[in-house]
């Protein structure tokens, strides 16, 4: 582990002198964060748009490249399925593909920094062991697209593909932030004071993150469609046993039994009570990180990202889950998880300064 969070040397950033190689890693690292960010909005479309299956093969379309080369195949499905209602369509199968070549070039670009972090390591002065293990995680990501199709939008497997995005995100900011010059503090021991807090909140964050996923997978999103009550009572009916069995279908119970109401209002009831959680915990360390010195715009980037993935979250039961909104909300909670990361990162750092 002491190997992964190495601290990066004092290379100072886009400044005269510095290498050009390091400068081109330092912004292809930075580029494939950015594209994985949008590769998780992306496939938060496709989950929200029942398109998961809609190429219910991997990793082509009805074995073809394009959708257009599978129409045959796909006209056929959908007259089987009485009409494009169902879970393929032309559209719902552009979607999905659109999603796989989209992740197919993060993999390669995620390839590239692994090879040229090996080949520059000596120019880089770091380990090319995170970018390597990045690698791994893609390959697990890809393995997990494949299940998430062949074994028809378990649960478990498509909450996993979702925090496999997460954790490859994470990892790429992390890389990308060992390659910045260390920050200049008058004190850094505010900062380092941060760690703890810093790290039991990003545990809050990602916890959150798994519940949000599970809630989306398992389509509990609207399962209360009022606040602050759920279903016109402050506890309804509730079913946290079946809601909460992994090894099982989707819809259906560890037995294979229909998934009552109160396993989907449970799960939903475990994200609402998570956020706030999530509100106070993080709300709180927000305004501990705003009135540290050198990191209150970092304090006031978390606060302003908390309210507004608060926000989405009530909008979304408002307004009965609009696909905008929908998508929005899984974005913001990917980038206050990056903040969450960011000032670990900072904490780390100027905890080794002391």
């Amino acid at each position: 582990m002491d190997t992964l969070l190495a601290t990066p040397p004092a290379i100072p950033a886009a400044v005269p002198g510095e290498p050009v190689q390091a400068r081109s890693f330092r912004r292809l690292v930075a580029v494939t964060a950015a594209l994985t960010l949008g590769l998780l909005m992306l496939g938060a479309w496709v989950r929200l748009t029942d398109a998961g299956l809609g190429c219910p093969d991997w990793p082509g379309c009805y074995g073809k490249l394009t959708p257009i080369h599978a129409s045959d195949q796909i006209a056929q499905a959908v007259a089987e399925q009485g009409g494009e209602h169902g879970p393929v369509s032309m559209g719902k199968a552009w979607h999905e593909m659109v999603h796989r070549y989209f992740a197919s070039g993060v993999g390669v670009l995620i390839i590239a920094i692994a090879v040229l972090a090996w080949r520059r390591r000596a120019l880089l002065r770091q380990s090319p062991l995170l970018a390597i293990s990045l690698v791994g995680v893609v390959v697990l990501q890809g393995l997990f697209g494949k299940w998430t199709v062949t074994l028809l939008l378990k649960p478990a497997i498509v909450t996993g593909h979702l925090l496999g995005g997460m954790l490859t995100l994470a990892l790429l900011l992390w890389l990308w932030l060992r390659q910045q010059p260390p920050r200049e503090y008058v004190d850094a021991e505010p900062v380092a004071d941060l760690r703890k807090p810093a790290l039991v909140g990003l545990v809050l964050v990602a916890l959150q993150i798994f519940l949000g996923g599970w809630t989306s997978t398992n389509y509990a999103a609207l399962a209360c469609t009022d606040l602050p009550t759920c279903q016109g009572a402050w506890w309804p009916a509730v079913n946290f046993a079946d809601g909460f069995h992994f090894v099982r279908e989707l819809g259906r119970t560890g037995d294979g039994e229909l998934l009552p109401l109160q396993a989907l209002t449970a799960i939903h009831l475990a994200h609402r009570l998570g956020a706030v959680v999530v509100l106070l915990g993080i709300g709180w360390l927000g305004l501990r990180v705003a009135r540290t010195p050198g990191e209150q715009r970092l304090g006031a980037a978390i606060l302003a990202t908390l309210a507004l993935q608060w926000t989405l979250g009530l909008a979304n039961v408002w307004l009965s889950l609009p696909l905008p909104v929908a998508v929005a909300h899984n974005g913001v909670a990917a980038v206050l998880l990056g903040l969450l990361l960011v000032l670990n990162f900072r904490a780390f750092r100027a905890t080794l300064r002391i």
